[in-house]
């Protein structure tokens, strides 16, 4: 007997357990499991038996499933997050179901940031920072030392911003947004200006162009950094972005959220990847030929950087949006050709896809950028799909980010120590 009536022409599609369970490919048990964890939201009908499952939500996790599974999760082991922000599907994602690189197409990395947020589109939108605001970050990030990589003046910049915030502890809805839209200028206007002079106002590419390179910007140069920052805005569960709710979880201000996914940011395996393969493009444009190169890295025992993607089995779809703008900038003509010599020759016997990383140092190789240009861009871009993450994980239970641990130490109870 099924525990639900047909749903009317146009209602939302429900599936019973059972139903639910065939589709994820378990037991009904496991469905309820899915559920108390939070990957799954269930929901009882007045006057039915039993509960009832969103059937799109099913079958996203099913797909999600198959996906982890396929790239050998371990079974039930992974921590999974209900989200409503992207997904990645067969080499394409999407924000909130639209297509991401037709929005970012169409639409300022403010108004994607903006879509992601609040589901809405503001044209025109424009982010401005309460001058206290900015000065109190830039005096804090004028006095670290030189050396310091951007992800230090980013956190520092963060942390200083929130010290000036009296509601920083406030998180309601319009509060957190109010946030949001103030803290991206201020971290971009408390990084120190390559190019003195220049005022901070119009876009966020316009202004971060300044603290990037010293070179006079075209149209073509901003309309590329400014998609590179709306395709780089979220990317499901990525390690950052995962310890950023897990700081929600315990209602962490979102100021403090955005530090924790900074510091994450910040490790080898994750932010830093567009910095070497900024490196790797110019020593191949240095030797004219990406095959000395990509022996030396193997000789070395790395892996090429910019090449393959878990989540991708072809190209990295924000690659190849940026690789197609990128076509339109005279002066990436070089970088662009080196780009496609590492493809090609890394690919001579294990078939590999350029990934963002790569299509990022052709812009920044190409525009009179530092290679630590692509960690500033990636940070400032996912500071938007952080607060995202944030204002989601605000409207869920308190905590729920806590796995229990598997104990494999000493059996107890042991001898105390002398």
């Amino acid at each position: 007997m099924r525990d639900q009536e047909p749903a009317p022409a146009g209602a939302e599609r429900r599936l019973s357990t059972k139903e639910a369970a065939e589709l994820l490919g378990v037991k009904p048990e496991t469905v309820y499991a899915y559920v108390s964890r939070g990957q799954l939201g269930s929901r009882r009908v007045p006057g039915g038996r039993g509960s009832t499952f969103d059937a799109a939500e099913v079958e996203a996790l099913a797909r999600r499933n198959r996906r982890e599974s396929g790239a050998g999760a371990a079974s039930g082991g992974e921590l999974s997050v209900r989200t409503r922000l992207t997904l990645i599907d067969r080499d394409r994602y999407y924000f909130r179901g639209v297509d991401a690189v037709e929005l970012t197409a169409r639409h300022t990395y403010e108004e994607v940031a903006e879509w992601l947020w609040t589901g809405r589109i503001r044209p025109g939108t424009v982010f401005t920072a309460p001058e206290a605001s900015v000065a109190v970050a830039r005096r804090a990030v004028d006095a670290l030392p030189g050396h310091c990589a951007p992800a230090d003046r980013l956190r520092v910049a963060t942390i200083a911003a929130a010290s000036a915030d009296p509601l920083r502890f406030d998180l309601s809805e319009d509060t957190v947004l109010g946030i949001a839209r103030t803290l991206i200028p201020t971290l971009v206007a408390a990084l120190p200006p390559v190019r003195p002079g220049h005022r901070d106002e119009g876009p966020i590419a316009h202004r971060l162009w300044a603290r990037l390179s010293g070179q006079d910007p075209d149209e073509a140069c901003l309309r590329a950094l400014d998609r590179a920052l709306a395709l780089l805005v979220d990317h499901d569960l990525a390690a950052s972005t995962l310890a950023v709710r897990v700081a929600a979880s315990a209602r962490a201000h979102a100021y403090a959220a955005v530090s924790a996914g900074l510091g994450v940011l910040e490790g080898p395996l994750h932010g830093a990847a567009g910095g070497l393969a900024h490196r790797l493009l110019l020593d191949v444009l240095g030797h004219g030929d990406a095959a000395p190169v990509i022996a030396e890295e193997l000789r070395a025992g790395r892996r090429i950087p910019g090449l393959g993607h878990r989540l991708y089995p072809g190209e990295d779809p924000r690659a190849r949006a940026l690789f197609a703008l990128l076509e339109e900038v005279p002066r990436a003509a070089p970088a662009l050709a080196a780009a496609r010599d590492v493809v090609a020759t890394a690919a001579r016997h294990t078939p590999l896809h350029a990934n963002v990383d790569l299509a990022l140092a052709v812009l920044t190789a190409s525009c009179g950028m530092p290679a630590a240009a692509g960690e500033t861009i990636f940070a400032v871009a996912r500071t938007a799909g952080w607060i995202a993450h944030v204002l989601e994980e605000y409207g869920e239970r308190p905590l729920r980010m806590r796995p229990s641990g598997r104990y494999t130490g000493p059996e107890p109870p042991q001898p105390l120590p002398g």
